[in-house]
C-alpha cells in the first residue's frame, strides 16, 4: 500500500512493490524478510523508486539527506543528487575515520549506536533521512535526534517500505515519515 502521499493509482506503486521479494523465516523463523535486492535488479522499478522520492523531496529546500547504514547508503546518493543535496552516511560504530558524534538506541535485542563526521552538518540545515524500510522505528528516531542534537531541522523520513504492525511511526513523534510500500 502506498503511503497516503502518494496517488494510489500511481503505477510507479505497483511495479516496486511487486519487485520486492518477501522470503519467509529470514534470517530466523517467523520473521518475513523484505529483500530490496530484487528491487535493485529491475531497473525501472529502482529508477521509479529514486524519481518518486525526487519528485517529493526536489522542492523542499533540502540541503542534507542523511542515509542510514547500510540500505540507506543505496537511495539516499541518487536523491541527494538530483536534489542538489550532499549525502551523510550515518554508520554503525568504528566505521567512520575521524571524530565523530555517536547516537545509541534500543533493539528489541539489545543496544546499539550510530555515527556521523562531526562537522559533516551544521546547524540550521534541514535534512532528509532516508532507509529503505522502517519496522520498530528504533534507528530512525536515533538518526533524528543525532541530526537534532546538532541543530539540524528533519523535514521528513523517507522509506521504500514500512511494516505497519511493528508500528515504528510512532516512536517518530511528530516527525513525518514518507514511505511507497506498506
Amino acid at each position: 500500500m502506498a503511503s497516503a502521499d502518494v496517488k494510489a493509482q500511481d503505477p510507479r506503486i505497483a511495479g516496486i512493490s511487486s519487485a520486492i521479494r518477501v522470503i519467509p523465516d529470514f534470517p530466523k523463523p517467523g520473521i518475513m524478510f523484505q529483500d530490496i535486492t530484487t528491487l535493485l535488479l529491475d531497473t525501472k522499478a529502482f529508477r521509479d523508486t529514486i524519481d518518486l522520492f525526487v519528485e517529493r523531496y526536489k522542492d523542499k529546500n533540502i540541503s542534507v539527506v542523511a542515509g542510514i547504514e547500510a540500505r540507506g547508503f543505496i537511495f539516499g546518493p541518487p536523491i541527494a543528487l538530483a536534489i542538489g543535496a550532499k549525502f551523510v552516511p550515518m554508520r554503525k560504530p568504528k566505521k567512520l575515520p575521524g571524530e565523530v558524534i555517536s547516537e545509541e538506541y534500543s533493539l528489541e535485542y539489545g543496544k546499539d549506536v550510530m555515527e556521523m563526521h562531526v562537522g559533516a552538518v551544521q546547524a540550521g540545515e534541514r535534512a532528509l533521512i532516508v532507509d529503505d524500510l522502517v519496522a520498530t522505528g528504533g534507528t530512525l528516531s536515533a538518526a533524528i535526534r543525532l541530526l537534532e542534537r546538532v541543530g539540524v531541522h528533519v523535514v521528513e523520513c523517507a522509506c521504500v517500505i514500512e511494516l505497519p504492525e511493528l508500528k515504528g511511526r510512532e516512536r517518530l513523534g511528530e516527525k513525518p515519515l514518507f514511505v511507497l510500500v506498506s
